[in-house]
């Protein structure tokens, strides 16, 4: 054994500490070992998580990368702290550094950390959907991206709104889009010399001129809805496709309007009177 040894060049290393050298070595070599296949079953499950999302229409691609590459993170530091381990660190006390360490950057990023909480919920529970129209975080506008921090919305003129998940998540959220029909409601005002007879058939027939106007979940619904101070109003209630509503709405007020006129129906308005004083 020493001839060997002196023909390494370690003759002057006794038994005791060749086996050191032994130890480390093998320590080291269990640590690589350890280390290449932690870091590959890492990258293996956060691919494996992200699947999932890519693999069923019903479940969102952004929600299932964030649990992807969080999974991967954390079989990353699981994968550190046992190599840490067979070097004879104590794990345990950098588990503790690790845990206040965690807790102090998260007070620091709270506002952070409760957009991605909120995002979280938002694609989980899905109020809705990119390209629906919404009044949320107290704005209104169509979706266009739905993140883990932030909800973009595009007003109608075309101006994009970058809303916190947070201020989405934290009040109540209008989805103008979640349903597939609209009622229209309007509200038309006739004097009280016109006859109501002849200003409600000025009414159906404008709702019977519109194609756009269905007859399901309801038949249209008109009445005399109150006896105003200058004028006797009555309520129009139709059903249209919810993409219809807008258009539907603005013809239906022109329609009525030159209906009107050519009917004879008179729509009051406020009128002031002066009274000189002899």
């Amino acid at each position: 054994m020493n001839e060997f040894l002196n023909s390494l060049g370690l003759g002057e290393l006794d038994l005791g500490e060749l086996g050191w050298l032994v130890d480390y070595a093998l320590n080291v070599l269990g640590a690589l070992v350890i280390l290449i296949a932690g870091l590959m079953i890492a990258a293996r499950l956060g691919r494996m998580v992200q699947r999932i999302g890519t693999r069923h229409a019903h479940l969102d691609e952004t929600l299932f990368g964030f649990l992807g590459a969080l999974t991967r993170w954390l079989a990353t530091a699981l994968t550190v702290i046992v190599v840490l381990g067979q070097f004879g660190v104590e794990t345990t006390s950098l588990i503790a550094l690790l845990g206040a360490a965690g807790l102090a950057i998260g007070l620091a990023l709270q506002g952070t950390l409760s957009n991605l909480a909120a995002g979280v919920m938002i694609l989980i529970f899905r109020p809705f959907n990119v390209g629906d129209f919404v009044s949320a975080g107290g704005h209104d506008g169509t979706v266009e991206r739905v993140g883990l921090f932030t909800v973009d919305l595009v007003t109608p003129d075309n101006v994009l709104i970058i809303v916190p998940n947070s201020d989405v998540w934290a009040g109540a959220v209008t989805n103008f889009s979640a349903k597939s029909e609209r009622r229209v409601d309007l509200v038309f005002g006739v004097s009280y010399a016109t006859d109501l007879k002849l200003a409600e058939k000025v009414l159906r027939e404008a709702i019977a001129s519109d194609a756009r106007i269905l007859s399901n979940p309801a038949e249209p619904f008109i009445a005399v809805s109150n006896l105003g101070d200058s004028s006797v109003d009555f309520t129009m209630r139709v059903w249209c496709k919810a993409g219809d509503y807008w258009a539907l709405k603005f013809a239906l007020l022109r329609d009525v309007k030159e209906r009107f006129d050519a009917a004879g129906v008179d729509i009051p308005f406020p009128t002031t009177t002066i009274v000189k004083s002899a």
